[in-house]
């Protein structure tokens, strides 16, 4: 007698919704979802701070639905595709293989600790996350092919810091600190033990939030494209990347995409300053150079002396000069000198010459 196995099931993932004490990092995520193009998110902060649990949650939310992880062994032709060998050898045919960038279009592409992976991968994400197309060129193939995707990275700054050329690339940034106290502490804690006991029942308790989160998501997505930026909003945006001393405009365009997208959210058709409010500090938290100390000023020069004017200038008689100090108790007459002439230095003495002893002429020594 045979024993039917049952159909396996998808294993059911961490609602985005029922994530506790995290509302910046949600934020960022959801502008991310909302508009691709704004660079990706990175995610800084220490174990256990849910950066890879939202990451997974919010690719439910996203039409595709899909959930790429990139591992740090990944090869650039792993991540951008190549020319399948097998065609070419079989059939004689250039065909192009996909590669990971490929298979995460229209979800999530995650890096666990992008800070730990080779710089040219990750210039290579970014640019595709920016541009929205991967192009390859090689083995005399060229090819290009869509790549929306969102791209988050984490990292735990203990483990190292990428280079700032790299920091400034990713569009919004979020530095998640420890638990604040203890009530959220408590209230993180019970939400897992309560997934952990039965995912489907806690999944099911929050399905209609997560109805209504996508639908908004994908409503966004919808609407981006018509959403205005006023005057007004350039104008703040501009002071804010000033007042923040930050590099280039690159701040400046991800703020306004990323205001743009929370007014997206908010089923708004115009940017407004609260927008740019929600969005600021995700846009130049990495870029911020404000805090570094300012270079010391110079000390302030003295005014300019005028000339005294003469008593006949003047019409009047001069006020009365104050006596130059006395001599040193030792001091002979030659020192003491009046006020006009030397002012307070003294007078100088004539010093006599003394003769110098003449020295014998230097005798050889005998060879």
């Amino acid at each position: 007698m045979s024993i039917a196995t049952p159909p396996a099931t998808a294993p059911v993932g961490f609602p985005f919704t029922a994530i506790e004490g995290q509302p910046l990092l949600q934020r960022a995520l959801l502008l991310a979802a909302v508009d691709p193009l704004l660079g990706g998110v990175l995610v800084e902060g220490p174990r256990g701070t849910a950066k890879s649990t939202s990451a997974r949650a919010l690719a439910a939310l996203l039409p595709a639905g899909r959930f790429v992880n990139l591992p740090l062994g990944a090869t650039e032709e792993q991540l951008v595709g190549s020319l399948d060998l097998e065609a070419a050898l079989q059939r004689s045919a250039v065909q192009f293989r996909p590669g990971l960038l490929a298979r995460a279009h229209g979800g999530i592409l995650y890096v666990d600790e992008v800070n730990l992976l080779a710089d040219g991968l990750v210039d290579l994400l970014l640019d595709v996350s920016a541009s929205g197309i991967n192009r390859v060129e090689r083995d005399g193939v060229s090819h290009q092919h869509e790549a929306r995707i969102t791209l988050i990275g984490t990292m735990n700054p203990e483990e190292g810091q990428l280079r700032p050329q790299l920091l400034d690339r990713f569009g919004l940034f979020v530095r998640l600190e420890n638990v604040p106290n203890a009530q959220v502490r408590k209230a993180i804690v019970r939400t897992r033990m309560a997934f952990d006991a039965d995912p489907q029942a806690f999944a099911s308790r929050h399905a209609a939030a997560q109805t209504a989160l996508a639908l908004r998501v994908a409503q966004a997505r919808d609407r981006l494209a018509t959403v205005e930026w006023p005057e007004a909003v350039h104008d703040e945006v501009a002071q804010r990347c000033q007042d923040a001393g930050v590099e280039g405009v690159r701040a400046d365009l991800v703020m306004l995409r990323a205001a743009r997208a929370h007014a997206a959210l908010e089923a708004r058709a115009q940017v407004t300053p609260a927008d740019v409010q929600a969005v600021a500090e995700l846009a130049l938290a990495h870029r911020r150079t404000q805090g570094q100390p300012a270079p010391a000023s110079p000390p302030a020069e003295p005014p300019p002396q005028q000339p005294e004017a003469s008593p006949a200038q003047a019409g009047t008689n001069p006020p009365p000069t104050a006596p130059a100090p006395g001599p040193a108790p030792d001091a002979g007459p030659a020192d003491q000198n009046p006020a006009g002439d030397w002012g307070a230095m003294p007078a100088s003495q004539a010093v006599p010459l003394q003769a110098v002893k003449a020295l014998r002429p230097f005798q050889p020594k005998k060879a």
